[in-house]
């Protein structure tokens, strides 16, 4: 009799031959994939977008967010988004080719399906990558980010009040956002839902380089109602270094 891990291996197996004999690609797991879920290591990318992989661990964030919530939040809520992305792509868009900023920028010609779910997956996937495990004690920006964070907002303690304030604020379920704007300048807000600044339809419009996902799921098991707690924890794992890097992308 064949062991459960045997299946297992077999499964991950057959699934890969599958997907290059229909032409698909793998998603390509990170070194430490065997801390995934069952469920997220089986499964195989079918569409235009795909969810990439972490550069942490689960519970490589615990100074502000629990394991659970960053296993449940990266394999459910995100891994939805992207999936049902896919599905208002083949349907509105099919076989043309855009890209998922040409989508947004755009994103008042398309469906409520698309709109949530580009938003959705354009959000979360950068908010993976405004968090580090590997954040300074003082975990401040630097260099010519944090020229210009003093420059537009007084100070860097300022610039995170005002940040966090915009977080408190949003009613409902929603986004924080640092952003570019035409003219150069930094600006704070926030946007409901799964919209984002690149969205035709958002009032706040700018190149994003730091957002902070404020929807209940993101942080409710560890914080439950106090929303604040979690801004306030979130700032000792922010990725300084990535948010520089957009910053000064041309």
């Amino acid at each position: 009799m064949k062991t459960p891990e045997y299946n297992r291996r077999n499964f991950i197996l057959n699934a890969g031959k599958a997907s290059l004999a229909l032409g698909l690609s793998t998603t390509v797991l990170p070194a430490f994939a065997n801390t995934l879920d069952e469920e997220y290591k089986k499964r195989f990318v079918e569409g235009k977008f795909q969810q990439q992989p972490l550069l942490y661990k689960f519970d490589s964030l615990q100074t502000a967010i629990d394991t659970q919530t960053m296993e449940i939040h990266f394999t459910k809520h995100a891994a939805a988004y992207c999936k049902n992305l896919n599905e208002a792509y083949l349907s509105e868009i099919g076989t043309k080719s855009k890209s998922l900023e040409d989508i947004l920028q755009k994103i008042s010609k398309y469906s409520p399906k698309m709109r949530n779910n580009a938003g959705g997956h354009f959000n979360h996937e950068m908010f993976w990558k405004c968090m580090t495990p590997n954040a300074t004690a003082d975990n401040n920006p630097t260099g010519n980010l944090a020229d210009n964070i003093i420059g537009d907002f007084g100070s860097v303690e300022a610039f995170k009040t005002q940040f966090a304030d915009a977080a408190k604020s949003r009613f409902g379920s929603g986004w924080a956002w640092l952003i570019k704007n035409k003219k150069g300048k930094l600006v704070i807000g926030s946007t409901a839902n799964q919209d984002n600044p690149l969205m035709d339809v958002s009032e706040l419009k700018g190149k994003p380089l730091l957002c902070l996902d404020v929807w209940e799921h993101a942080y409710y098991l560890r914080y439950q109602n106090k929303r604040a707690d979690y801004i306030a924890n979130w700032w000792k794992i922010v990725d300084w270094s990535f948010v520089e890097k957009k910053f000064d992308e041309k």
